[in-house]
């Protein structure tokens, strides 16, 4: 496979990254709850308390209408990319080779056009953009961005803690630029503690399986995220 090369990092002021106060709310134990992905509602955004929910397991996603709380997912079967199972078709690799894998260096406008409402199926609203606009300010969410001519093409950002990274979405305004932000991002997990690291999508479609994910139950997700977190961060994001 064609190793993408990180030519750049931007590296945050101060200690990154920066723990948050701890969250006041207290969310259910994903290994208890029932046969159904929503496994809670309400909380809130703050800093503290998505990092306290992807240690356990769960990530936020809004309903989409007014006046629903938030609502919280554990899906029972886990959509994660084994490191060593990535798919890279001859195409994708004739792509990799075209563009440059940067990390951080344009956060605002990878998670703006990951936002876009003019894509299907959008869900990323300006509260949800904002809460992890304020997390990467502390260095817990990263953007891995693909550029090609000195101009960003594609990308994808997500939350990182201990040896997990979480997914959360990806663009592209080139063909194949968003799949090279997902090599690039592989092979910065792909270190020393690579059969460790846990990198979740949340769900498994038809395309991320075609690219390697896979499913696993909750049980495993949840079990596997706890040894994870014991791992450091990759270097780039620390």
């Amino acid at each position: 496979m064609v190793k993408p090369t990180v030519i750049e990092v931007v590296l945050l002021d101060g200690t990154v990254p920066t723990e948050p106060p701890s969250s006041g709310w207290v969310f259910p134990d994903p290994a208890t709850a029932d046969d159904d992905d929503l496994v809670g509602m309400g909380a809130d955004l703050e800093p503290g308390t998505l990092l306290a929910a992807y240690r356990r397991g769960l990530f936020p996603m809004p309903s989409g209408e007014d006046g629903v709380p938030m609502l919280w997912w554990s899906p029972q079967q886990r959509g994660v990319l084994p490191l060593d199972r990535l798919r890279v078709s001859r195409s994708l690799r004739q792509s990799v080779r075209r563009m440059e894998i940067r990390v951080d260096t344009a956060f605002d406008e990878v998670i703006a056009a990951c936002a876009d409402p003019r894509r299907d199926s959008g869900w990323i609203e300006p509260e949800i953009a904002a809460a992890y606009t304020r997390l990467h300010e502390l260095g817990w969410v990263h953007s891995v961005e693909a550029w090609q001519d000195g101009e960003l093409v594609g990308g994808l950002y997500g939350l990182a803690t201990g040896g997990l990274f979480a997914g959360e979405s990806m663009f592209h305004r080139s063909r194949d630029a968003s799949k090279v932000a997902l090599v690039g991002l592989v092979e910065i997990l792909r270190d020393e503690y690579a059969d460790q690291r846990l990198l979740d999508v949340q769900w498994c479609t038809p395309h991320l399986a075609s690219l390697g994910v896979v499913e696993v139950p909750r049980a495993t997700y949840v079990c596997e995220l706890r040894a994870a977190l014991d791992l450091p961060l990759p270097a780039p994001f620390r």
